[in-house]
């Protein structure tokens, strides 16, 4: 189809997403009770149907359901996944997230911007190709995928069913190409003290007061990370602590200290490399301070993605989005996505998708026009990819 030209409020894909937005599918295992994705995926289901797909539900989670359409060529060919999560994080603090508000060539909501437009511009990216002739080759999958903004259950449960020659996660890139992104690690320290009565010192050992070498330590590492290795488009690694808790009462010395820390990785780290630290760090506080105890345990882990730069899939979408006058480069994004999961898993991708600002903030909002760019460049590379 012909470059996005002048916008029209009444465009399928923006109409699709003002109905996504308006959907609660704040992620359960963020924000205890909240809704999850069963309403939303149901939405998607009955566009992609009235699109022309085939319609696969993948069931996570109980009442958290990946959905899958599928376009089929007339002929063989190579297989192109678009993939985007349709869970949201919180809306603590904002006064109506469900109502969109289209002003001024933007459209805001929760999850306006992360990302139901993408979502938006790749479900109606095949229904555009369905209703201009379909695929001559190969085939499409459009992968609606849980959990994103937690664990990532959905992609990790996509990639054990279904499989592409190359896939497009559109997450917002402000139309970008990006190539590559951060990983991240978690882990959780826990220094042990003996719990004893505020006024006597030689039958208690501080715990807090034992973190504080574990911090400072931390500390130098962060400065050492992010003074070192820089990669090109992502910058350096770099690490922060997230939670601490420790002690029962004023009047007590604390028996424990608990920190949770995250530490961002850059292609090229090895994995476990967080713990790996910490154990070495944990074993010179030991060492230097006799009294000093503590344990440490990773928590989660995911790694980061990149894709060279010259790989037919990227190549071929900067000719897809030229093609439907989109103004593209190469780029990084500093947070994870759930192309490190599809990475993993042989697919190779990358990320393009529409622009706009407010990140999990209060204010979140999508630039409307890059909706439809997006979606016009996808419709692009669909055909030149499959």
């Amino acid at each position: 189809m012909p470059p996005c030209g002048k916008l029209s409020p009444m465009d399928a894909a923006l109409t699709l997403l003002n109905d996504l937005i308006a959907i609660d599918s704040v992620n359960p295992s963020l924000v205890p009770g909240a809704r999850g994705e069963a309403e939303v995926a149901r939405a998607l289901v009955a566009a992609l149907e009235a699109a022309g797909l085939a319609v696969h539900v993948q069931e996570v989670a109980p009442g958290r359901p990946n959905v899958v359409g599928v376009l089929e060529g007339r002929v063989p060919g190579r297989a192109l996944m678009f993939c985007g999560h349709i869970d949201t994080v919180g809306v603590e603090g904002m006064a109506q997230p469900f109502v969109p508000v289209a002003r001024d060539g933007r459209i805001s909501g929760r999850g306006s911007q992360d990302m139901k437009s993408g979502v938006a511009a790749m479900v109606d990216a095949a229904r555009v190709l369905q209703q201009t002739g379909g695929l001559a080759e190969g085939r499409l999958v459009v992968a609606c995928v849980v959990d994103e903004e937690h664990a990532s259950i959905g992609a990790d449960a996509l990639v054990t069913q279904w499989r592409a020659d190359g896939a497009v996660v559109t997450e917002p890139t402000d139309l970008q190409i990006a190539v590559a992104h951060k990983g991240f690690e978690w882990v959780e320290i826990e220094t042990h003290g003996v719990a004893a009565h505020g006024s006597r010192p030689r039958d208690g050992r501080d715990a807090i007061r034992m973190m504080g070498h574990v911090l400072t330590a931390l500390d130098a590492l962060d400065a050492r990370l992010q003074g070192g290795a820089s990669h090109g488009l992502l910058g350096t690694a770099s690490l922060h602590a997230s939670l601490i808790s420790g002690g029962r009462e004023l009047s007590s010395y604390p028996d424990r200290c608990q920190l949770q820390f995250e530490r961002r990785t850059i292609p090229g780290e090895a994995r476990g490399c967080a713990a790996d630290e910490v154990t070495r760090i944990l074993a010179e506080l030991t060492a230097a301070h006799p009294h000093l105890r503590a344990s440490s345990r990773e928590l989660f882990t995911r790694s980061p993605y990149e894709i060279a730069d010259d790989h037919l899939l990227v190549r071929t979408m900067a000719q897809a989005a030229a093609s439907a006058g989109v103004t593209t480069g190469l780029t990084g994004m500093s947070f994870w996505t759930d192309a490190s999961v599809l990475g993993d898993a042989g697919i190779p991708s990358l990320l393009f998708g529409p622009t706009g600002a407010g990140l999990h903030g209060l204010d979140e909002w999508v630039d409307a026009r890059s909706v439809c760019q997006c979606r016009d460049a996808l419709v692009a590379l669909a055909r030149q990819w499959c």
